[in-house]
């Protein structure tokens, strides 16, 4: 994820709370919630809306991006967006992916997906986690590369004609579409399979929680972020005045979709239902709303917190190794591995910092700069 312009402190700080909370997420997943104080527990339970995060400030700035150059009548280039995509996700992709390959002692569980959809980013489409546990945190990766490669032909073929009413009768049936879909698996598939006592959590994950034609919401609200922005700058301007107001309906929204997702797991009716339809449009709109508080004029998410640019800028690296590095340090640390919470918390921490930062100076930097190199003239 890139971001043009000068740094926000804001989108800094938003990053880093996505990162965060899905590393909390995991770690309660991979220990138990033994592993973190009760402080952070909440928090924990929570944590995967951090990816939801991600994928809002994702479509944000990617589409952002592209729609840049119809500011000033331009028309965006395909392989020059798909050329920064290259360069920004597939290095450090690699590198994790080739640990898993060679060296089966980094991976956290036993059994990879199979290569083809790990090469193919279709992990998430087939994903059989039953089986294939091993790296099953890509899968949000794949939502996104799926998104990289489909978002700018959609706008290419739109902006022949361009049309308000074409463009937000596009984003209404996509998120129509996904709630449909969810609708349809959780009722007609999951249903009788909890009814004859199959394992509905983990169907719930593999049938509507990873697949990207069913997760597609915080990326359109993104994406409807930027297109406000770029089309029509009147709304925006005073959006963007309005800081603390988005700040306080976004976090409404997102204690509404917390009420609505809190048992969606598990359950087929009631409150859980109503959640897993629509749980996800609402959630997506909710951190849209913060989004645009953080790039606003006067958000309190303005404001600048201390090493939070730091960890936005690992924040790639941390999301592909944070998982296995649990597994690492139990392995290095096998004395603390269930012994002082607090010590192993810090042991991690370290591991996890170190690791991300020579993936990221490393192997990101140096692809960033070879992106960003200006081409050599005659």
């Amino acid at each position: 994820m890139s971001q043009s312009g000068p740094r926000s402190h804001g989108l800094d700080t938003l990053r880093a709370l996505a990162i965060l909370s899905v590393i909390l997420y995991h770690l309660s997943g991979f220990h138990g919630e033994g592993t973190l104080p009760a402080s952070l527990l909440p928090a924990a339970q929570m944590g995967w809306m951090g990816v939801d995060l991600f994928f809002v400030l994702s479509g944000y700035l990617i589409a952002s991006q592209f729609l840049r150059p119809y500011r000033t009548g331009a028309r965006p280039g395909l392989w020059p967006f798909y050329r920064n995509r290259l360069f920004r996700i597939l290095p450090a992709f690699g590198v994790v992916l080739a640990l898993y390959l060679a060296v089966p002692l980094w991976r956290e569980r036993p059994l990879l997906p199979p290569r083809w959809e790990l090469l193919t980013f279709t992990q998430n489409l087939f994903v059989d986690r039953s089986r294939y546990s091993a790296f099953s945190h890509v899968w949000s990766l794949c939502v996104e590369e799926h998104f990289y490669l489909a978002f700018p032909l959609i706008v290419l073929a739109a902006m022949r004609r361009p049309s308000m009413r074409r463009t937000v009768a596009i984003l209404a049936s996509l998120v129509f579409s996904g709630m449909l879909i969810r609708g349809y698996v959780l009722f007609h598939l999951l249903q009788p399979l909890a009814a004859s006592g199959g394992r509905f959590g983990l169907a719930f994950t593999e049938r509507i929680y990873y697949p990207t034609y069913s997760h597609l919401d915080g990326l359109l609200a993104g994406v409807t972020l930027a297109l406000i922005r770029t089309f029509r700058p009147g709304i925006w301007t005073a959006l963007a005045h309005r800081g603390h107001t988005l700040l306080l309906a976004g976090a409404c929204m997102v204690a509404l979709a917390v009420y609505l997702t809190k048992d969606f797991w598990d359950s087929v009716t009631g409150v859980a239902a109503v959640g897993a339809v629509i749980g996800f449009p609402v959630l997506s709109l909710g951190l849209g709303l913060v989004v645009a508080s953080a790039v606003s004029s006067n958000g309190w998410l303005r404001l600048r917190v201390p090493g939070a640019r730091l960890i936005a800028t690992l924040a790639y690296s941390l999301c592909l190794i944070h998982k296995e590095l649990i597994h690492i340090v139990d392995l290095c640390f096998p004395s603390i591995a269930h012994g002082a919470m607090l010590d192993w918390l810090c042991v991690y921490a370290l591991f996890c910092l170190t690791a991300a930062a020579v993936l990221h100076l490393c192997v990101e930097r140096p692809f960033l700069r070879l992106r960003d190199r200006p081409p050599k003239t005659a």
